[in-house]
């Protein structure tokens, strides 16, 4: 059974970079591992990810290159570094992990999922 965790969310301004962990008990060596966001009132959706193989990663157009994931397969460690972060990206991120080797958007193709962690960005 894997478990993931996030931390690193916090209030910050227009401008800042911060950067949000993953932990996962349970191996999560062959998942594919993704990011998600939602904000109060929306839907949730795909941020990036990328695949127990390193293939991608796989980032949502919108962001453009402002984020970065990694991961550590050895610490079982997903990270997601956000630069010069907007008014808009603030949102609960969501760490989430699917079997099998490609990405996918869609949050219904994740079968695990931490709990949370906010993100606030004030102007």
């Amino acid at each position: 059974q894997v478990q993931l965790a996030e931390s690193g969310g916090g209030s910050v301004q227009a401008g800042d970079s911060l950067t949000l962990s993953c932990a996962a008990t349970g191996s999560t060596v062959r998942y594919t591992m993704a990011w998600f966001r939602q904000a109060p009132g929306k839907e949730r959706i795909f941020v990036g990810g990328i695949s127990w193989d390193g293939n991608g990663p796989n980032y949502a157009d919108s962001l453009s290159g402002r984020f970065e994931i990694s991961r550590d397969n050895n610490k079982e460690t997903l990270v997601l570094q956000m630069n010069n972060l907007k008014p808009e990206n603030t949102a609960v991120y969501y760490c989430a992990g699917r079997t099998g080797r490609t990405t996918s958007p869609q949050a219904s193709d994740y079968g695990y999922w931490g709990q949370g962690t906010l993100v606030n960005v004030s102007s």
